[in-house]
Parts: structure tokens; C-alpha cells; sequence
């Protein structure tokens, strides 16, 4: 079994972006999302203007076609998507948990004298 150089790529890649997005929080990791969108739909664009472009660089990378090599883009894409939004949804979580607990203390009532 041949391994290719666009398989080490996307290996490690896929590790960085999942290591690096479970590890961080805060304001660093919004703006490293945000400029990942912004990579993501410059990427886009250039691939509706230079579709040849793929080919390309799928060619240097030793895939086959362009088509596949956009598929490897996209199922990356997709996975650092998905382990974004599982950490905010898990985050939210937490903070509703620690919110009800707080309203239920708020409200609740002493115990009286029996």
C-alpha cells in the first residue's frame, strides 16, 4: 500500500484542526474560525473562477482528479464544522445547567420550622 502525499496532508491536518478547536476557547478561537470562513469562501470563488485550479494542485498532491481533491477539502471542512459545533452546543449546556441551578436556589423557598 502506496501511502500519497495528499493522505499525510489531510491526516495531518484533520488532527491539527480537531486538536486545535477541542483545545481552545475564547475570543483567539472565534477569530481563527472566522478567518477560516473567510479562507473557506475564498477558496470558493476561486474555485468557481479557476476550476482548472484543482486539477492542478490535485495533480502536484497525487490525486487523481480535481473533483476528489475537493472532496478531501470539503469532508475537512466538514469535520472541523462539526467538532465547532459540538463544543458549543456542549458549552451552552453548561450554561444552562448552571443557570436553572441558580434560578431553582433563587426561588426556592426556606424550609419552615415544623
Amino acid at each position: 500500500m502506496r501511502i500519497l502525499l495528499i493522505q499525510v496532508v489531510l491526516v495531518v491536518g484533520i488532527l491539527i484542526i480537531s486538536a486545535r478547536l477541542l483545545r481552545g476557547r475564547g475570543a483567539r478561537v472565534v477569530a481563527l474560525r472566522r478567518i477560516g470562513m473567510l479562507a473557506f469562501a475564498a477558496l470558493a470563488i476561486a474555485s468557481i473562477l479557476f476550476p482548472e485550479t484543482w486539477t492542478r494542485v490535485a495533480k502536484l498532491v497525487g490525486v487523481g482528479r480535481g473533483t476528489d481533491m475537493v472532496l478531501y477539502a470539503l469532508v475537512v471542512a466538514f469535520l472541523s464544522t462539526t467538532v465547532t459545533t459540538y463544543l458549543r452546543f456542549r458549552e451552552m449546556e453548561v450554561r444552562y445547567t448552571a443557570l436553572a441551578r441558580r434560578m431553582a436556589l433563587a426561588e426556592a423557598e426556606p424550609p419552615r420550622a415544623g
